[in-house]
Formats: C-alpha cells, structure tokens, sequence
C-alpha cells in the first residue's frame, strides 16, 4: 500500500510531516495498565500507569509510543501538552504506512 492511497484512510489523531508523524493522545494517567484505549473525540486515548507527577507520566506515553513504533525515545518528541492530558507527539523517521499498521485500527 502507497502512502497517496493511505491518505484515504488517515485517521483524526494523525498527521503526516516531513519528519514523520504527528500523533494527537488523550492520556489518562494512573491507569491499571498502559495501553491504547479508542478515541477520545478527535484524538487517540492513551492509559498509562505513572501519575501526572514529575514527568512521569509523559515518560511512559514516550516510552510505550517508542517501543510501539520500534524506535529511539530519542525519534518520540511530545511537541505539545506537557501539563495537559491533550498530548502532541511527533515520531521522527517513520511513514505513515508504518504508523497505520501499528496503531490500532
């Protein structure tokens, strides 16, 4: 599958850029496990277990996005939302063919 064919399908929370792509979550924090859970609105949920404290639970939305997309943490940077549960990150070098067939569809 192309990405011009792909570009049919884009879900609401994802956005293609020239670095890779750009990822819209709504995180719940303090959550029994850490995984996707639907949409929330035009964005994907994300439950992680760390609590909004320190950073901590950026960290594992970095980390669970980085072992998703078989990355470096160093390719997941959170763009937006650093105190807010409305999260924006790019995951630099992967295309959008590659993000579709890892994120729940």
């Amino acid at each position: 599958m192309s990405d011009s064919i792909s570009l049919l399908k884009i879900p609401p929370y994802l956005k293609v850029v020239p670095e890779g792509i750009v990822l819209n979550l709504h995180v719940q924090p303090k959550s029994s496990h850490t995984a996707f859970a639907g949409l929330y609105g035009s964005s994907l949920k994300l439950k992680v277990q760390p609590p909004p404290v320190d950073g901590a639970a950026n960290i594992a939305c970095r980390q669970f996005l980085a072992k998703l997309f078989k990355v470096s943490k160093s390719s997941v940077v959170l763009k937006s939302g650093a105190n807010s549960r409305e999260k924006t990150f790019l995951i630099a070098d992967i295309s959008l063919d590659y993000a579709l067939a890892r994120l729940p569809g």
